[in-house]
């Protein structure tokens, strides 16, 4: 290769952990390194394993396979200008080579959470083996490394083990506060860190072959370009404790396991097989949790999924399949990686003992409204309803004051509650769910939580969250925080505080009270609950919808042919050209009428969409800013000021299929998928990308909501 190519890859264990790199092999990322491994899943992620710096020695020459950027910005040794090739399917692999010898090396990370979430298609008794409890899974953290050597001539490769011992956001320096002990045992090593007072987390590395060399000495001043771009800290030392030696005869191989924990007795020798093991049971896990080979759902037929509702009209209900259409297909390759790409955000966490989704890779944990958001597209597509079901209690089950959790913490504690959508999402989400699998004992059961969330809304909870008595509409007041999915805060003040009514939100309460309305009559003639009070309770929800679809219409800007963003607690109306008009015309219940959706779409079409999703503020709105870069207050200051979101293509679609049913979708999905296979991250999808063509890709390089919505709707 001539030039550095600094696209990236993933790889992920389940639990959270995560190793990740670039094309190249050079660290440009606080975040890259080979076993990032999450102490308290999916949380405290630490680094262990930075990387093994390579060379081979050929007839008594020395060559560099590394490549590592330093402070001063030079670049040394350059070993990505003897890599012949690099793939990220099945999994990454790298070649180096020149004359008549070449070095490849592959990396894999087994799952590592047991047997969880193997059964998870179906919603039978396959179905409910979504999750086991901890005691039950077989936790582990491990990174298994193969390299193959090919050659007429034998070869030596010397291998340096670059470690550390820090949390994922953070980088470590050298002090003579740390020191870390390593203990020798048979072809493999026991490695800790000491700080002052206290003991890091211990790991080991085993290996097939060749011999080890104590040799400590620590590498300082790595650079991280990309940190360096963000306006973060940038400068890395990491502790080489030794090197390994390995003789290659042509063909031979040497595997490496890296893994969390102090030795145990190994229960089998590792050899070359040990990873083609492994590889082969991730590719089989994938298998059975999607049913490649098995059939497209449990009867071995498509399953549509849907109401009865009609398409366009003034917009009431829409009916859609959660099945992938051409030219994709569950069997096509691009769409297997589609779904293998979501399945890196599904994670167990230990403090719930439940499933949840990780929001982005790297930085990001769960959040609740983008897990609700991304469970149609990660679970019910794919028919994965046991993992679904799994979500929904996960987030059902701590429910607080009718407010649903926005996040879980590192560790435990209470969860954070400082959205006003979440619950709403929530009821959205149950909605598809029973659609999907008309399991009215899981409705039953999660009807009190419905209740306690319409309860709350009704009468008021944190936040000042209350339906105003006048009009039916939710809305909220209170300072220094951002409620919404527009949630960017700079010291103390929200770049977009949305107080009052929001659209997006009205247009999510406004169908919670139809599915509330259509549930409670639903339960009371399926004989669930007491079936008087229940079908008086339906009777009240629909007359509450009614009045909510009607004050809807004060968000109608008819000058404009658009929604207003906002209604503040004065009364006063926000004028701006923001996605969340399109998101209110998306849910499943829709108050708006089809020529107001058709001119919705219409501007949003001029205004807002790109190759690659939906713009967050019209580029003509004087606080538009078209690109996502520089130091933090700078990001957040765009983040929804004009740069574009993925997830949001998904509203679009849905909101283009309900008001234009007959018209051709206006988007190409050719550059959103040539930037899945070869762009950012090789394999996932964006956070976001600027406003701005060439619409750069930015934030996350693999976002769970991106991914899930494309897997919904191509």
């Amino acid at each position: 290769m001539d030039d550095l190519d600094t696209r990236e890859w993933l790889l992920t264990n389940g639990l959270g952990s995560f190793a990740s790199g670039t094309v190249s092999d050079i660290r440009t990322r606080t975040y890259h390194g080979w076993l990032f491994a999450a102490t308290h899943p999916p949380s405290e992620r630490t680094l262990l394993l930075s990387h093994l710096e390579a060379s081979l020695e050929i007839s008594g020459k020395v060559v560099a396979l590394g490549t590592n950027i330093w402070g001063s910005g030079e670049i040394t040794p350059t070993g990505y200008k003897l890599l012949r090739s690099f793939d990220i399917n099945p999994v990454p692999k790298w070649i180096w080579g020149e004359g008549d010898w070449q070095l490849s090396r592959q990396l894999v990370m087994p799952y590592g959470a047991g047997d969880w979430g193997l059964g998870s298609r179906g919603a039978g008794e396959q179905g409910k083996k979504f999750l086991l409890s901890t005691q039950e899974s077989q936790f582990c953290h491990r990174l298994l490394i193969q390299y193959r050597y090919e050659g007429r001539e034998t070869a030596v490769l010397r291998l340096r083990l670059l470690i550390a011992d820090r949390n994922f956001h953070h980088q470590q320096t050298h002090s003579s506060d740390i020191q870390f002990s390593q203990v020798l045992g048979d072809q493999q090593i026991c490695l800790q860190a000491m700080f002052s007072g206290r003991f890091g987390t211990p790991w080991q590395l085993r290996w097939s072959q060749g011999e080890y060399q104590a040799n400590a000495v620590w590498y300082w001043h790595y650079g991280l370009p990309e940190e360096t771009q963000r306006g973060l800290g940038d400068r890395e030392d990491l502790h080489s404790p030794g090197y390994l030696t390995v003789t290659l005869q042509p063909g031979d191989t040497v595997t490496l396991e890296a893994s969390m924990g102090f030795p145990v007795e190994p229960t089998d020798s590792l050899t070359s097989d040990t990873f083609t093991e492994a590889l082969e049971a991730e590719q089989e896990r994938l298998a059975q949790v999607f049913g490649w080979g098995l059939g497209t759902g449990g009867d071995g037929e498509d399953e549509e999924v849907g109401g009865d509702g009609e398409v366009g009209g003034d917009g009431e209900e829409f009916s859609y399949t959660f099945s992938p259409s051409s030219p994709s297909s569950p069997q096509s390759p691009i769409y297997q990686q589609l779904l293998k790409a979501g399945d890196q955000f599904v994670v167990y966490r230990d403090s719930i003992a439940g499933p949840t989704v990780i929001a982005g890779y790297h930085w990001f944990n769960d959040w609740g409204r983008d897990t609700l958001i991304a469970l149609p597209g990660l679970a019910l597509v794919p028919q994965r309803f046991g993992l679904a079901k799994g979500l929904l209690q996960t987030f059902g089950r701590y429910c607080r004051h009718g407010l649903i959790p926005n996040a879980f913490p590192d560790v435990e504690s209470e969860p954070y509650y400082n959205s006003i959508d979440a619950a709403l999402w929530w009821i959205e989400t149950l909605g598809l769910y029973l659609e999907a699998t008309q399991d009215w004992e899981f409705l039953a059961e999660q009807f009190p939580t419905v209740q306690q969330i319409y309860k709350a809304y009704f009468g008021g909870t944190r936040y000042n969250i209350q339906v105003d008595a006048n009009d039916g509409l939710v809305g909220w007041d209170a300072r220094g925080v951002a409620l919404t999915w527009m949630d960017a805060v700079i010291g103390g003040e929200p770049i977009t505080p949305r107080p009052g009514k929001p659209v997006e939100i009205n247009a999510l309460w406004y169908s919670a009270l139809c599915w509330l309305s259509q549930w409670a009559e639903r339960l009371s003639q399926l004989d669930l609950g007491d079936a008087e009070r229940l079908a008086k309770q339906g009777r009240r929800y629909a007359q509450q919808a009614q009045q909510v679809k009607s004050s809807l219409q004060k968000f109608w800007n008819s000058q404009l042919g658009y929604l207003y963003d906002t209604i503040d607690l004065d009364d006063r109306r926000n004028a701006q050209i923001r996605p969340n008009a399109v998101l209110a015309l998306s849910l499943h219940h829709c108050g708006f009428s089809g020529q107001q959706g058709q001119q919705i779409l219409d501007l949003a079409t001029y205004r807002l969409l790109t190759p690659y999703g939906l713009r967050s503020l019209d580029p003509a709105d004087p606080e538009y800013i078209g690109k996502y870069e520089g130091n933090p207050e700078k990001r957040d200051r765009a983040y929804h000021q004009g740069t574009v979101w993925t997830w949001l293509i998904g509203p679009f679609i849905r909101a283009w299929q309900r008001f234009y049913p007959q018209q051709p979708l206006p988007f190409d999905w050719q550059p959103l998928l040539d930037h899945f296979l070869n762009d950012a991250c090789l394999g996932s999808i964006s956070e976001i990308f600027d406003g701005d063509p060439p619409h750069r890709a930015r934030g996350a390089v693999a976002q769970a909501w991106s991914v899930a919505e494309v897997i919904r709707h191509l």
